[in-house]
This record gives structure tokens, sequence and C-alpha cells, in this order.
């Protein structure tokens, strides 16, 4: 899952991304609201994780700029105004959910793990292709009862491909799973993260699309 964090606060917002990041998301950082907005319109993130105070645009003014150019991401809104009038705000902006600072992090991630279900970007906890389970919660991946063991970008790239079985991903779409927008990657970045799950699961796990791109599971 891809998301966007609108945060003028550098180290909350570096502390924020780092833990995401951990977690298995792609994470794009705004310092500014006019950014944000120009990042959330190219980029089309799952999640947009908002603050209110931003130094150029009140994140309330964003969140109707969000919308009334037609983006349809998931957002949260991340502040420190704790008031109902606030909060009231805030979700008839458009926003999908409201948190107060301070906030502990494992409530962040659940409340995104939330979204993700309620959109539809995760519809189970546990995806199943063959012999091989995919646990979505926990990061763990097994083949014939057997745990698999990947490094966090492998099974961020396995679940892109494992949440649209028989859906093929091109080569671009892969790499907007794994990194930030504007970040640097390597031309052959994907293929040997391919190259290390065929090893890990099997080799005809994922099958190869010539010249289009990547796909698991039926047609």
């Amino acid at each position: 899952m891809r998301i966007l964090l609108i945060e003028d606060d550098e180290s909350l917002a570096d502390g924020i991304a780092t833990a995401l990041r951990h977690t298995g998301y792609a994470v794009d950082l705004a310092a500014r609201g006019g950014e944000g907005v120009s990042l959330a319109r190219a980029a089309q993130p799952d999640v947009i994780v908002l603050d209110l105070g931003l130094p150029d645009i009140d994140g309330i003014e964003v969140l109707r700029q969000l919308r009334s150019y037609g983006v349809k991401s998931s957002v949260l809104i991340l502040t420190a105004r704790d008031d109902l009038a606030s909060k009231v705000q805030g979700l008839d902006a458009g926003a999908d959910d409201y948190l107060t600072k301070p906030f502990a992090v494992d409530e962040l991630l659940a409340r995104l793990r939330a979204l993700e279900r309620r959109a539809g970007v995760g519809l189970s906890a546990e995806i199943a292709i063959g012999d091989v389970q995919i646990n979505l919660a926990s990061h763990e991946v097994f083949r014939a009862g057997e745990a698999v063991r990947l490094s966090r970008r492998e099974f961020t790239l396995l679940r892109a491909l494992a949440e649209r079985p028989g859906h093929i991903l091109s080569r671009e779409q892969l790499e907007d799973k794994l990194y930030s927008w504007g970040e640097e990657v390597s031309s052959n970045t994907v293929d040997v993260h391919i190259h290390n799950l065929r090893k890990k699961i099997y080799p005809e796990f994922i099958q190869t699309i010539r010249g289009v791109g990547y796909k698991v599971g039926p047609a």
C-alpha cells in the first residue's frame, strides 16, 4: 500500500515514515499543503495521512482541494486539534478517520489497516493461492505449512501480486508499490525481487508475461 504523509514537523514525519516503511508500506512525504496536493494528484496514494496545522494552507483546505480534484484516496487526519468542532469539520470535509496527537504508532497502524479493509485494498487478513498462504497482518508466508522468510520489499511485491491473482502487473506498477515518489530505482530491482521470490517459494509461482509484466494464480 502507498501512503502520502503530509506533515511539516520533520522529525515527526521521519519517525512516522520509518515505522510505516518497516511495516511494508511505500511512503511519500510532503511538508507543505500545496506540495501534498500536487503529490496526491500525481501519485494517487491509497491513503493520505494529513496534518491540519500546515505552514502554507490549512489542512482542512488541503482536504477540500483534494476532493475537488477528484482524489479518492482515503484520508486520515493526524493533528493536535482535539476539540469536537475540529473533528466534525474534518470528517465533514471528506476525511475517513481522525487521530489526535500525541498518538501511539500501534494505533496509527491499526487505523491504517482498518482503512485498507474499508477501501477493499486488503479484504482478508490472509490470502491463499494454491498451497501458499500469505498473512497480511503478521507478514508471514507459508508454503505447504512451511514458513518462508521474506525481506520487507519481497513481501510487499508478493502482496501486490497476490491481492490481484490472475491480473498482470507491470514493472512500473510494482516499482510504485516498492518505492516512494522520486526515490531512485535500479533498472533490475523488480527482477531481483522476483528471482528471490521464485527461489524461496517455487519457480512457477510467479509467471512472467513477456513484454507486459508479472502475475500469480490462474488466468
